[in-house]
């Protein structure tokens, strides 16, 4: 069976991009329809894919739709109405399980790039996905409904990575470790990568998978320089992210670790906005009873992190994983990573390196659904799939993968 038709769920920074390369891949993928809260959104979207002249076949609809994605028969009657056989939910997180019910309710494949969140809970206990999205295992099972997890970049194609380093370099994996930084400036006094409101919910505290147990350790605390390939000595922080949480549960690893990379000064200005508490998630009311959320205020006051893209944003942004294991009883190391440069995103796609590295890989694997190839007729995520036509397809699609591998010598004396 071929599926075909996408509906496209989002107009940030991300959907942009994903709507770019859906348009080019649209020989496979059939008509888009893009639909938001703000409809106005979905269509510059479309502006900017006919400006830069990225559409594959003319013959192929693309058109816009408003959507509140929580409303699950709005969801249901939209996915009917466009014919979409393959749902890509690039909303908020919160929106996750509404979606996820509606593709399950009409037999669309479903796809995301991030764990659901509830709006009054943050970094609940792990692993995560069993709290809201495994809980639907079962009957994506029982009805055949592909639906693939978190198929973004990190997390995303770092367990993709994971999965290929399993498969082709390793016997046994002891210590992952994943790396994110951005080498990029954007010309901006602060600016957070994606979503504010998503992005600070995730610096709360960090749980981590230490020696097969569940470690909590506070944020931005641990510190360590990492040898990028390609961009040299960096330093990274260890976080909590949501890949750990399938990783840990799917892949035998005793030890996996996120780190993110933060210059100095982002780490000042969100200190400080932390401590004066805009970063919180909990309603405070001001002087004349008004109810606010700081961090939704924040949002409201930070630079929608889709307008960074532009001439002036340089640099790159760098992902991948280091691995240590065994093979054939040796020790060996190995790093498995992507590099992608902000201005020749811009130059394709109108979109900076961050919205490309999280918005191609969805519609990569929607292709690898539509031919049948990724179609598993239950729920997955990215490490349970073959890696191989993934890393493949991505290549082929702008997200290069680079490996380096070597054999360590150690002697007991």
């Amino acid at each position: 069976m071929v599926r075909k038709n996408v509906l496209l769920i989002g107009a940030g920074g991300v959907a942009h991009v994903a709507a770019h390369k859906i348009a080019m891949n649209n020989d496979i993928l059939g008509n888009l329809c893009i639909a938001s809260r703000t409809k106005e959104k979905c269509d510059r979207i479309i502006e900017s894919i006919k400006r830069k002249g990225n559409i594959k076949d003319y013959s192929k609809k693309i058109y816009s739709r408003q959507i509140n994605a929580l409303d699950i028969p709005a969801v249901v009657n939209l996915i009917k109405e466009t014919e979409s056989e393959m749902v890509i939910n690039l909303g908020q997180s919160y929106l996750n399980m509404s979606v996820l019910q509606a593709c399950i309710e009409t037999n669309a494949a479903y796809f995301d790039t991030a764990i659901h969140e509830e709006v009054d809970k943050v970094c609940e206990n792990p692993p995560w996905y069993a709290n809201y999205e495994w809980k639907r295992k079962d009957i994506c099972k029982q009805k055949g409904i592909t639906a693939i997890l978190s198929v973004g970049a990190d997390p995303g194609v770092v367990n993709a990575y994971t999965a290929y380093a399993q498969k082709h370099y390793f016997d046994k994996i002891d210590t992952l470790d994943i790396v994110d930084v951005n080498a990029g400036n954007h010309g901006k006094f602060f600016a957070t990568n994606f979503d504010p409101e998503i992005n600070f919910r995730e610096f709360i505290k960090a749980w981590v998978w230490i020696d097969k147990k569940w470690v909590s350790e506070p944020i931005h605390t641990i510190k360590k320089e990492f040898y990028l390939p390609g961009l040299g000595k960096y330093v990274a922080y260890l976080n909590g992210h949501d890949e750990i949480h399938s990783l840990s549960q799917n892949i035998d690893i005793n030890t996996i670790r996120f780190w993110m990379g933060f210059s100095d000064h982002y780490l000042n200005v969100f200190n400080v906005l932390k401590n004066l508490g805009l970063t919180s998630h909990q309603v405070v009311k001001t002087h004349d009873g008004r109810e606010v959320v700081p961090l939704r205020l924040l949002k409201a006051l930070l630079p929608d992190p889709a307008s960074l893209a532009g001439p002036n944003y340089t640099g790159v942004e760098w992902i991948g994983n280091f691995i240590i294991g065994k093979k054939n009883s040796k020790d060996r190391e190995m790093v498995i990573y992507l590099i992608c440069d902000h201005q020749k995103v811009w130059q394709e796609v109108e979109s900076h390196a961050i919205c490309y590295t999280a918005g191609v890989p969805p519609v990569v694997a929607s292709i690898l659904v539509a031919k049948g190839i990724w179609d598993v007729k239950k729920m997955v995520n990215v490490e349970e799939l073959d890696p191989d036509p993934f890393l493949e397809l991505l290549s082929k699609n702008g997200l290069k993968t680079y490996i380096e591998v070597k054999e360590i010598e150690r002697k007991e004396i």
